[in-house]
């Protein structure tokens, strides 16, 4: 039996649109990665198989992935910030970095309104991580 939940949060991934099908994939992993440690609540319990193997657990809803242009991306990128929502973002400087203190450093390096982001992951109200995605699609 399956039963439908709503939510009334969203979980949503926004990758620029001329992103490589491997770079697409390394964005979105890296991008959710971080939603969980900053909204604990997303998190689901974790897994276990009929043989009672242990599995970690996983986000509890759905995660939304669209794509953009590199305006598009700006655009969402600026309202995420004024709408206070938590959010990753993963800018392009991050794939020539070759670890965790490097990307963190790359991101440093650079002013908010200068970012060459091409992945935002959000979360937050429906209403309003529909806002941000403003003009974007869903990825296919």
């Amino acid at each position: 039996m399956t039963t439908s939940t709503r939510f009334d949060t969203k979980i949503a991934v926004l990758l620029r649109e001329d992103l490589e099908p491997w770079q697409r994939l390394n964005v979105t992993a890296f991008l959710v990665s971080g939603l969980g440690t900053e909204v604990p609540e997303v998190i689901g319990e974790p897994y276990e198989d009929a043989d009672s193997v242990p599995y970690l657990p996983m986000f509890r809803q759905p995660v939304l992935v669209f794509q953009g242009t590199k305006e598009v991306l700006k655009a969402a990128h600026a309202r995420a910030l004024t709408r206070a929502l938590p959010r990753a973002v993963f800018t392009g400087d991050l794939f020539a970095t070759g670890h965790d203190a490097a990307n963190r450093a790359a991101v440093r390096a650079v002013g908010t309104t200068d970012l060459d982001v091409v992945g935002l992951a959000v979360h937050g109200p429906k209403n309003a991580v529909d806002k941000v995605l403003k003009g974007a699609r869903m990825h296919p």
